[in-house]
């Protein structure tokens, strides 16, 4: 970071991702009065919307090119849906902050889980929400869907039901006609959803001490711990896996629930652990999966 020159934030081109890095750059102004230049850069994961994210070898797809900005010099800091992370560090690369995080639930938009008709049809791209769904719901059929926030919407007159994330609708400010919060007990989420990840790169001492200032712990060790999970499953965000981890309000420990199941929702199992170390934490989620068989749906722990 050079001192009196605006930082570049880059961040992926979509609606929902220029104003999450708006949320930043509006932090950083207030807390350090410091002026953010937006670097916006495509992804591959957006420029082909229309084609399924496991023939484009599933995460990354998302982040790829924007820390390439980073490491290539074109960008000081960027800005990410945690979710949307690989699990394996970038060497260059160190996670600055995590921001306090938003709703980590998804959203049914089209009705209630139990109001659907029988054999419904709902539009999600991600195994871990059909496989979930199906485990409550055997008689639903699932379509694929890709694309924006509005793109997704826009797609709720060609079928019974969609689903998204509740983070997204909140920072969008957009409020569907039949939506239903699906609690976690009912569909646990995606690894990092609802939270926000900035990057930089790790020789930026006077940057990572300004991104401090927005980092919040308990977001931070909640990310990190799943991160540890889905490290251990060896799996991405085509895998059906999910993962939460909730401060139980004793010091920092976390309570962490973590699941895996076969694409079709035919087996699902779940466990729940406590700790306080990130990754012994989430290592152990994935162990205590592993041995009550969960490896034979996903395949063996990395």
């Amino acid at each position: 970071m050079v001192a009196g020159r605006a930082l570049r934030l880059a961040t992926r081109a979509t609606p929902l991702a220029r104003q999450q890095a708006a949320q930043v750059a509006e932090r950083l102004a207030a807390l350090a009065g410091v002026a953010v230049e937006t670097v916006v850069v495509r992804t591959t994961g957006d420029q082909r919307a229309s084609v399924p994210l496991w023939q484009l070898g599933g995460q990354g797809v998302f982040v790829a090119e924007v820390r390439a900005a980073l490491l290539e010099g074109r960008a000081d800091l960027a800005v990410h849906s945690a979710k949307d992370l690989p699990a394996a560090p970038v060497p260059g690369l160190v996670l600055a902050a995590v921001p306090p995080r938003a709703d980590p639930r998804d959203v049914l938009v089209g009705g209630s889980l139990q109001g659907l008709r029988p054999g419904a049809v709902v539009a999600s791209g991600a195994p871990r929400r059909r496989a979930q769904l199906a485990w409550w719901r055997p008689d639903l059929r699932f379509v694929e869907l890709r694309g924006s926030i509005g793109t997704r919407l826009g797609r709720l007159d060609q079928v019974d039901a969609l689903v998204v994330a509740a983070a997204a609708l909140d920072r969008l400010g957009l409020a569907p006609e039949r939506a239903s919060v699906l609690p976690t007990s009912i569909v646990l989420p995606q690894v990092g959803q609802g939270a926000l990840a900035i990057e930089c790169r790790v020789e930026d001492e006077p940057l990572l001490g300004l991104l401090a200032a927005l980092d919040h712990r308990p977001s931070r060790l909640a990310v990190l711990t799943e991160r540890a999970f889905l490290a251990a499953m060896g799996g991405g965000c085509q895998a059906a896996v999910g993962a939460l981890a909730t401060p139980t309000g004793a010091g920092e420990e976390l309570a962490l629930e973590v699941l895996a199941a076969s694409p079709d929702g035919h087996l699902l199992c779940r466990r729940r652990l406590v700790g306080t170390d990130p990754a012994a934490l989430g290592t152990a989620g994935a162990q205590a999966l592993a041995a009550a068989g969960a490896d034979l749906v996903t395949g063996p722990l990395r």
